[in-house]
């Protein structure tokens, strides 16, 4: 595996490949690794000829007081991980070498933007879509993986892509979780021992709430309420960023659940800010 910092170096080794006829696939990350970070590079590594792993904490998706500069991060430990997922390339700038001082361009997808993580977040998505759009550009991604944890920048991403007629596919995968159903975050590690004890219950909550629809109850207000009193019974240290239903692909709120729904949360624990989501059929 050989490590990259120059944008301009990956760019040119990408291009090289793709004249070659090599396809090559893409895993972008903010590193410390976990188990759904490996996932995505199982499922990348087989479809492909060359995998590119990106470890790039992205500062245009933090606002002012989030935690850019406390962001957990181990490169010695991520280097060797994505060497052993048989990476290519693990490429990892420095924030100056992907935006100069001057840089003024955006990406944004704001009618997918605005709710959810959006609401709390508002620059969040559209660092998200800049730097993934960058990331196209430099690797020439034939095909690149991104998670279902955060559904909402997998829909933003798609909806980018289409419009903009980028040629690589987009492959979401599913959540890994812990034994105890807890998503797997690299930002779990912010949890202290009496949080993570309570943590799962946030996915609990929301299977409860799936077993709820399927049952039959079809009013939104029902059901986020339901999952408000699960998540605040199980993890009383907790606070809601917000608990909504919405369609899985336009993300818009739903009132009367008559088609498959997404259930997301954000949840604050300690220092922690949790995200989850459930795919719900009707």
């Amino acid at each position: 595996m050989r490590t990259i910092t120059d944008p301009r170096e990956l760019q040119e080794l990408c291009i090289q490949w793709r004249q070659q006829g090599l396809t090559i696939g893409l895993v972008p990350t903010m590193g410390f690794f976990h188990a759904g970070h490996l996932s995505l590079m199982d499922y990348v590594r087989p479809r492909c000829n060359r995998m590119i792993v990106t470890l790039f904490v992205n500062p245009t998706q933090f606002g002012p007081g989030e935690d850019l500069e406390a962001y957990p991060h181990d490169f010695e430990r991520d280097s060797q991980l994505a060497k052993d997922q048989d990476a290519d390339i693990l490429f990892a700038p420095e924030a100056g070498a992907m935006y100069d001082s001057d840089h003024a361009t955006w990406v944004n997808v704001p009618d997918l933007s605005t709710g959810l993580c959006g609401g709390s977040r508002p620059i969040h998505f559209q660092g998200v879509c800049t730097v993934v759009t960058k990331l196209f550009m430099l690797t020439q991604a034939s095909l690149a993986a991104f998670g279902e944890k955060d559904w909402q920048q997998l829909a933003i991403i798609r909806r980018m892509v289409r419009d903009l007629n980028i040629p690589v596919e987009i492959h979401g995968r599913p959540i890994v979780r812990e034994a105890d159903g807890l998503a797997m975050s690299s930002r779990n590690a912010y949890l202290t021992e009496e949080e993570r004890a309570c943590a799962p219950a946030i996915h609990a909550g929301l299977e409860a709430a799936a077993a709820l629809v399927r049952n039959g109850e079809r009013d939104a207000e029902t059901v986020k309420n339901f999952i408000r009193d699960r998540i605040g019974d199980g993890v009383p240290m907790g606070r809601a960023d917000y608990i909504e239903l919405v369609e899985p692909d336009s993300l818009k709120p739903v009132r009367n659940i008559t088609a498959p729904v997404l259930a997301a949360v954000a949840v604050f624990v300690g220092r922690a800010r949790l995200i989850d989501n459930q795919y719900i059929e009707v």
